[in-house]
C-alpha cells in the first residue's frame, strides 16, 4: 500500500497592505519576503497589486525568479494597480470570490504589516483555523516598528496585546493563541514553513475545545 506523500508548503498566501504612505522598512520587508519565498522553491499567493507591500512582495518574488499568482476584483483592479509582470493575474467580482481563491490556493497564509483590509483578512482566516473550518497553518509577520522602536513584538504589538488582554479576560481561551505563528520577519517566515515540512504538517486541532465556551483552562 503506497504511503501519504510527504507534506509541502509549494504556495504561500500573503495579505499585506497596499498604501504607499508608509515607512521604507515596511516595503523592505516585504520584498525580503517575497525574495526568500521564491528563493525556497514556493510560489506567492497574494492580491495582485503593484504598489505597497504587496507591490514589493511580487517584486522580490519576481526577482528572484519565483511564480506569482494574483487575485485581485474588478473593482479593485485599478485602484490597487493590478501588476501586469505577475505570472498569473485572475480577476474575480466580489471579495467573498478574491478571499476564496487566496485561501484556498496557499498551503499556509502569512500576514505582512498592512490596514483595514488587511486586519479583517487576518482576523477572518485566524478565526477559521480556531474553528477547524481549514487546517493551513497562519503566520503573523510583525517586522520591528519604525514608530515604536521599543515595541518588543514590532509591528503587531500592540495586536497581540490586545489578543492577551481577551485571554486575560476570559474572551478567549489560552490555547487559541498557540495556532498562531508570530515571527520578526521574512527569514524567520520561511524556517516556520520549513519546519512545518520537517513536521510532516500542522499538528491536529481539537477545535470544541479551543472555543471560549468550553471548560477547561
Amino acid at each position: 500500500m503506497a504511503s501519504d506523500p510527504p507534506y509541502r508548503v509549494r504556495a504561500a498566501t500573503l495579505y499585506c497592505g497596499s498604501s504607499q504612505r508608509v515607512d521604507g522598512a515596511y516595503l523592505e520587508a516585504a520584498r525580503e519576503f517575497g525574495e526568500r519565498l521564491a528563493s525556497s522553491g514556493r510560489t506567492l499567493v497574494y492580491g495582485a497589486g503593484a504598489i505597497g507591500l504587496m507591490g514589493a512582495a511580487s517584486r522580490g518574488a519576481r526577482a528572484a525568479g519565483g511564480r506569482v499568482v494574483g487575485v485581485i476584483t474588478r473593482r479593485l483592479k485599478d485602484a490597487e494597480q493590478m501588476d501586469p509582470g505577475n505570472s498569473e493575474n485572475i480577476v474575480v467580482r466580489t471579495m467573498r470570490e478574491r478571499k476564496a481563491l487566496l485561501e484556498a490556493w496557499g498551503d499556509v497564509l502569512v500576514v505582512l504589516p498592512g490596514g483595514l483590509g488587511t486586519l479583517e483578512e487576518f482576523f477572518e482566516v485566524f478565526t477559521g483555523r480556531l474553528l477547524g473550518e481549514h487546517d493551513k497553518p497562519v503566520i503573523l509577520v510583525s517586522p520591528p516598528d519604525p514608530l515604536r522602536p521599543g515595541e518588543a513584538r514590532g509591528f503587531y504589538g500592540p495586536m497581540l496585546a490586545m489578543l492577551d488582554h481577551m485571554v486575560e479576560s476570559g474572551f478567549a481561551k489560552a490555547g487559541a493563541l498557540e495556532l498562531l505563528t508570530v515571527v520578526g520577519g521574512a527569514a524567520e517566515a520561511i524556517e516556520a514553513m520549513d519546519a512545518l515540512e520537517r513536521a510532516g504538517g500542522p499538528a491536529a486541532v481539537d477545535a470544541d475545545s479551543l472555543l471560549p465556551t468550553a471548560a477547561g483552562d
